[in-house]
């Protein structure tokens, strides 16, 4: 497809990589000449120094034959009129980056007045993701499908845990309601058979309905991780840490802010009268004394400082009682901060485009079916895919067992109405199915990308219960 990205900040860099590994037709446009010059040297696009709302600079980048128009400046109102103007130019598809909690509110009357296909607030977006972790402190990363229903938990092994040693096929811990969906072990990734073993430091991702994780997470030992949170510090309030104390306050969670800048906290104090609002500098061990860290359930780093942030985590680890996030914006050394063995990591420009790519990829499709959820795992090696079956699919009826599924792909569920289905070999697709596919392989569009046509029918391993249970 034909796609223009305007601006080239953060998330604009991080759509444009991987919009261009996917092999679409990517032009970028920005104001400044050397961002544009050093996207363009990177990846195999076309860069053009403008104003996005210049109608000559959207000319020159081709928009009446443009398919999707993506604008991630740092201007929300830059953003909206981008959209406003590529849709009236070309009809084409519009996505714009909406930041301002003014527009919060208003952000679906906004869209549908404006005519945009969809709006998206990266720290909005980010909040939502600490919710779900601190809701589940056991969990490195939560991932949901099936709007919600289902969500993929990724967490380390502790030490001592009964899952250890344990093959995957004689596994008493995983049943018809857990499954095992890829590994990650000294920086290699595993997607599991049934000889697979876990070991203490091993990264897992298993599958599940939430009400059944708990349960799950118990029986292996995660007890002490399981604490419900009641309380959270947030050092630092940005927008995404104002979303957050408002989301955690509407969910009965106490919140407690430590903000340096005095200015922001009278702000704070009207905005969010619930919480408790410091003035204080939070890299300081005295006023964390102070403000009594060790109380806590859980922490939030989310100064301006990425580095601050990590050093700030790493200090709090073990003194936070249930969960501790760190939120990087800016930093690109992920080998470096994965060695650092941080609790969460929350990165709102990964997630922005990993939702952006979700939408690319659902309108590329021409097929039987198409992503409604898409995440990138694990350092953007593993995918996890959410693909909803329509009644042209060429796979309904079609057993599992005999289709000729790529290696290292995974069928991790399937989703049938009000049932959650870890399927077997016997099992098949069938219309209005959402169907969850864990696979290291890179660039699945349709259901049908599962399929490897080159090679003979071969038994599928990891597609079928391989725990002897005889299903």
């Amino acid at each position: 497809m034909q796609i223009i990205v305007v601006g080239c900040g953060k998330i604009g860099k991080a759509i444009t990589a991987q919009l261009s590994e996917e092999d679409h037709n990517v032009t970028v446009i920005d104001t400044n000449a050397e961002r544009v010059r050093a996207v363009s040297l990177s990846y195999d696009i076309m860069g053009i120094v403008g104003n996005g709302t210049d109608f000559e600079v959207l000319s020159d980048a081709d928009i009446e034959h443009t398919d999707i128009l993506i604008a991630v400046t740092h201007s929300d109102e830059v953003n909206l009129l981008c959209c406003v103007l590529a849709k009236r130019t070309s009809g084409c598809k519009t996505i714009a980056r909406v930041r301002n909690p003014i527009y919060s509110q208003g952000h679906d009357y906004i869209r549908r007045v404006l005519d945009i296909s969809m709006t998206i607030n990266p720290e909005h977006a980010a909040a939502r993701e600490i919710i779900k972790l601190l809701r589940f402190p056991s969990a490195i990363e939560i991932n949901s499908f099936a709007k919600g229903r289902i969500e993929l938990f990724r967490f380390k092994v502790p030490e001592g845990s009964l899952i250890i040693g344990e093959k995957l096929r004689h596994s008493s811990f995983l049943n018809d309601d857990v499954l095992l969906c890829a590994a990650e072990r000294d920086n290699n990734i595993i997607i599991p058979d049934g000889d697979f073993s876990a070991e203490a430091g091993d990264v897992l991702s298993v599958i599940s309905l939430p009400s059944k994780a708990i349960s799950f997470f118990d029986k292996i030992g995660y007890h002490k991780r399981a604490n419900i949170v009641k309380s959270t510090m947030i050092i630092g309030c940005g927008e995404m840490s104002y979303y957050l104390a408002q989301m955690l306050i509407n969910s009965g969670i106490s919140v407690k802010i430590i903000e340096i800048n005095r200015e922001r906290c009278e702000k704070l104090c009207s905005l969010i009268p619930q919480a408790s609002i410091i003035n204080g500098d939070g890299s300081d061990e005295a006023v964390l004394k102070e403000e009594h860290l060790s109380d806590m359930d859980s922490l939030v780093t989310s100064t301006g400082i990425d580095e601050e942030n990590i050093i700030l985590a790493l200090y709090a680890k073990d003194k936070v009682k249930s969960k501790v996030v760190t939120k990087i914006s800016h930093l690109e050394f992920n080998d470096v901060v994965k060695s650092l063995n941080l609790d969460s990591v929350i990165n709102p420009k990964y997630i922005t485009s990993e939702t952006i790519l979700q939408y690319v990829r659902a309108m590329s499709n021409t097929i039987g079916s198409n992503v409604e959820t898409l995440y990138r795992l694990m350092d953007d090696r593993v995918e996890a895919l959410e693909f909803h079956i329509h009644d042209s699919c060429g796979l309904i009826g079609t057993k599992l067992l005999d289709m000729n599924i790529k290696d290292n792909t995974l069928i991790a569920c399937i989703s049938r109405g009000n049932d959650f289905i870890i399927p077997s070999g016997n099992d098949t697709f069938m219309p209005d199915d959402s169907v969850i596919v864990v696979t290291s392989n890179h660039g699945f569009r349709d259901i049908g990308d599962i399929v490897d046509s080159r090679n003979p029918l071969k038994e599928i391993s990891g597609f079928i219960n391989d725990r002897g249970t005889g299903r």
